[in-house]
């Protein structure tokens, strides 16, 4: 078992080293379809060779020695080769793409340690449920390669689907909250839980249902620009130039910030509110949809046919949050 033990290892340094990995030289010339169809073999050898040792370790007799041996290197040697190749694409090729292609490299040699590690573990030589639950996290990592970007507009364009998924689904939380009733609260305290059901900590005052209408309108109006700058993304994203590809990037950085400022703007909209708090997360709510509206239209993405909608969103994030200002100037 030796030898598995020193795979364990390595597999760790290795995992150890993606987290941080940057390309240690410019890469002068790459070619886009090697570097995938190298990657798919090396994602494939992988699962092969998990599924060897995980085969060999299901029962008894134990492997000999020289077997463990060339099980672990075999497995190692894959890994390795996928890890390789994730450290030979360009950042040029879009750090959105870099980072993309090292998450999947990742979850690849996080799977394979689990696995190595229950092998390890096992105190009876048999196939655990334990075993069989870590090859099959392995296949599945491995076999997600098909569903990579290859190149960084779409994975520009998943990112940001992902993050206007997040974004629905916090609006769909606080309207939840709100349909309920007057206590946003009433499924989750009981009469026992407050000592009298009449606690204003868990009521919207009047006050309070007033300000919940412009700051839910800056929830929407995040979605809406989301949905508007993955639809010209869609439409008009190009990786043809060196500053094509960074705007994409800057776009994917820009848009990851809206579901954190749309998550505290919610939370300090639950009672008992706090105006003050409400009116500066609401500010940076704006402050970065702004933001996004200005590098969309700054970059090869928003072309003249697209202005329209991002000066309307601008009035729109504006009147909202000119509403906020009034009614939580009394609060300051």
């Amino acid at each position: 078992m030796e030898p598995l033990r020193k795979l364990l290892e390595n597999l760790r340094v290795i995992q150890e080293k993606l987290r941080d990995g940057e390309p240690k030289e410019i890469i002068h010339t790459f070619n886009p379809q090697f570097f995938w169809n190298t990657l798919e073999q090396a994602f494939k050898a992988t699962s092969q060779e998990a599924t060897k040792i995980s085969l060999a370790y299901s029962k008894p007799p134990v492997p000999s020695e020289e077997d463990c041996q060339k099980l672990s290197d075999g497995l190692l040697n894959a890994i390795l080769a996928a890890s390789s190749l994730y450290y030979s694409l360009p950042k040029e090729q879009g750090t959105t793409l870099r980072k993309t292609v090292r998450e999947a490299v990742a979850d690849v040699i996080e799977g394979t340690v689990q696995l190595i590690d229950v092998i390890l573990s096992a105190r009876i030589q048999s196939l655990s449920q334990a075993q069989l639950v870590s090859t099959g996290s392995v296949w599945e990592a491995c076999d997600h390669f098909s569903q990579i970007p290859k190149d960084n507009h779409a994975a520009v364009v998943g990112i940001v689907s992902g993050y206007l998924g997040v974004v629905k689904d916090a609006l769909e939380e606080m309207e939840e909250a709100l349909a309920g009733g007057e206590d946003p609260f009433s499924d989750v305290l009981d009469d026992d839980d407050t000592g009298v059901r009449g606690n204003q900590d868990t009521y919207w005052s009047e006050a309070d249902r007033r300000l919940l209408g412009p700051c839910l309108s800056l929830m929407k109006a995040s979605i809406a620009c989301l949905k508007k700058v993955l639809g010209t993304l869609k439409a008009h994203g190009k990786v043809e130039t060196s500053e094509q590809v960074a705007q994409l990037d800057d776009l994917a950085d820009i848009t990851q910030e809206v579901s954190p400022s749309v998550d505290e703007l919610a939370l300090s909209m639950y009672p008992p509110m706090n105006h003050p708090p409400v009116r500066i997360n609401a500010a940076k709510l704006a402050s970065v949809l702004k933001k996004v509206l200005e590098i969309t239209s700054a970059s090869h993405v928003c072309p003249d046919t697209e202005c329209s909608w991002v000066q309307f969103l601008h009035n729109a994030i504006d009147h909202n949050m000119n509403k906020v200002k009034s009614l939580t100037q009394d609060s300051l």
